[in-house]
């Protein structure tokens, strides 16, 4: 409604009354800044009113809400040191209304000029005569006539105060002369002393509500943090939920956090239009980041849509989550260690009983063997005792071989490392296996590096390692196959391969292959010590094993030794 002139004070008691409504109804600041500015303009009947208010108590930024016949703009505008000097110096050509403006907002004038209540309120209602003020800055002063003349015959510059800080003005303007008197501009000042407190009130509320938000989410965060059994995935995907409703915009952000090359966000978006990061720094290596983004263009209510609070709470994010990292991979970094030492523990056990057997078997098949051999020797012995003690020989060789095997586990024996060519191993070892391919119907592929440098080695122990893996790879093939071997060059490292199509391996059985005694043959049939040869094998010479399996399709195991290496020589 347009109120009549001279305006009644009980009128003005209801201004302020609405003024404390909407204080207490609009929860963010440019709605409260946009109803009052509308209120002043319906209840003044000015043509034009603009609402200048300090943002975030920087005063070199202003927020400036204006309504003139309807239409309503706001906007924040910077007042830097070149601001001031349009204050004080007429060169720039800043219009006269534009520099009285400005020099009231900052304080820089004279109060005691005629034009000026007690309370330092400007106003004018003829604006066709110059206003003679003089400036205030520093130590300086200047006096100037100003031209504030135009469409606007009558102007009050009213300053917003807060314990006797000033905050704002509020500014009227009329095409009318003598549109005010100064009655009501003593009444306008009272009432923007309610408007300063509201003002004061709704920010104070506002601040304290992102606050709330701010420390609800990291209390929140702190929570997920306390869950030890979660992956960092599960984890990453509970922190992404809190961060837009920590921000002042929520239903316009998108919040996403960036670990290891992997991206966890709230929303998919292929734009956006502002964007604040902050890096996740993990023992002092960067990791990823942890972002907020607005998918949507901002007002411009807002200079910068994120808050210096906001800024802060995400870098606080970061460091949590970087926290968290640290703590979860030192926890599974504890765990696989105490896994290492029981397995370590197991193997030393393990290695003192199978010692303790070879020990024990040795004499004895060592009697048996040669006793077989001296018996064989005899003149006319029958045709069925040579072909039991043919088969004792043979079985007890058999057997040697499984302690050979148990004596090199419990590292019985010493290595004897010398220059050894990875070829010629091969093809020492292939003898004994050509014919038994041959017979079950297996395919004997050779690929052999012709350039192979040589390694420092124990041929024995690679060789004892070769026999393991074309073993397995033999019984894995008992309808036939193709068996590869390979060897190559890389950049530190010869490669011994040795590649099958038979059965493969399941990736349970993968994860306990290595484990001594472990095997899925059936009793009789293995003792699950052949691959933890091999695997023993490696390791003694400082090299690494990759296995690749597909059930149905087959396995490639590939043996790494390295170049040079005379860490054991």
């Amino acid at each position: 409604m347009i109120l009549h002139k001279n305006y009644p004070p009980d009128d003005f008691h209801y201004l302020s009354n609405q003024i404390l409504l909407y204080a207490s109804c609009y929860e963010r600041r440019i709605e409260f800044v946009r109803e009052v500015t509308k209120l002043l303009h319906s209840f003044t009947g000015c043509d034009h009113v603009e609402l200048w208010i300090i943002k975030d108590d920087n005063p070199n930024l202003i927020e400036i809400s204006k309504i003139t016949k309807g239409s309503f703009s706001f906007n924040v505008s910077r007042i830097g040191l070149e601001e001031k000097d349009k204050v004080t110096n007429a060169k720039h050509g800043d219009s006269g209304l534009s520099k009285l403006s400005r020099g009231i907002f900052q304080g820089h004038y004279n109060p005691a000029l005629p034009s000026f209540t007690k309370n330092g309120s400007f106003f004018t209602c003829n604006t066709d005569k110059p206003s003679r003020i003089t400036f205030k800055f520093e130590d300086k002063t200047h006096g100037e006539k100003l031209d504030i003349s135009g469409e606007y015959k009558s102007i009050a510059i009213i300053p917003l105060v807060i314990d006797n800080k000033r905050v704002g003005v509020l500014q009227l303007m009329s095409s009318q002369y003598n549109f005010f008197n100064k009655d009501e501009i003593e009444l306008f000042e009272n009432t923007t002393l309610t408007l300063s407190a509201a003002l004061l009130n709704q920010r104070n509320q506002e601040a304290l509500s992102e606050r709330v938000k701010e420390l609800t989410c990291l209390y929140r965060i702190a929570k997920i943090a306390e869950q030890t059994d979660g992956t960092l995935d599960e984890i990453f995907h509970e922190i992404i939920k809190l961060l837009p409703p920590a921000w002042q915009y929520p239903e316009l952000i998108c919040g996403r956090i960036i670990f290891d090359g992997r991206t966890y966000s709230t929303k998919i978006i292929k734009k956006f239009y502002d964007k604040i990061a902050s890096n996740i720094i993990v023992t002092g290596r960067k990791r990823g980041s942890v972002e907020v983004v607005y998918f949507e263009e901002m007002s411009k209510f807002d200079e910068d849509p994120f808050l210096q609070e906001e800024r802060s709470l995400l870098n606080t994010i970061a460091e949590n989550i970087a926290l968290i990292v640290e703590r979860k991979e030192a926890s599974e970094e504890r765990l696989k260690l105490q896994i290492q030492l029981m397995h370590a523990d197991r193997l030393a056990t393990i290695g003192q009983f199978a010692a303790g057997v070879a020990h024990e078997l040795n004499e004895p098949l060592g009697n048996i063997l040669g006793l077989a051999q001296l018996a064989i020797k005899y003149p006319e012995i029958p045709k069925q005792i040579e072909q039991d003690l043919n088969k004792i020989i043979a079985v007890s060789l058999e057997a040697r071989e499984i302690i050979k095997q148990l004596m090199f586990f419990a590292r019985q024996k010493i290595p004897e490392k010398t220059n050894v060519n990875l070829n010629q191993i091969v093809n020492e070892g292939l003898v004994f296996f050509e014919s038994r391919c041959v017979k079950e119907g297996i395919e004997l592929v050779r690929l052999l590096s012709s350039n192979l440098p040589e390694i420092i080695a124990d041929r024995s122990q690679i060789h004892q390692a070769l026999v393991n893996l074309i073993t397995n790879a033999i019984q894995a093939m008992p309808k036939g196959g193709i068996l590869t071997i390979q060897t190559n060059i890389g950049e530190n490292h010869v490669s011994l391969i040795v590649e099958d199509t038979g059965t493969g391996i399941s990736d349970e059985v993968k994860k306990q292959m290595f484990i001594p005694f472990f095997t899925t043959k059936e009793f009789g049939h293995g003792t699950g010590i052949g691959l933890s040869v091999v695997h023993g094998v490696i390791t003694s010479h400082n090299g690494t094993i990759k296995v690749q399996s597909k059930l149905g399709i087959g396995t490639r195991f590939e043996l790494q030794l390295p170049l040079n290496d005379e860490s054991d020589k």
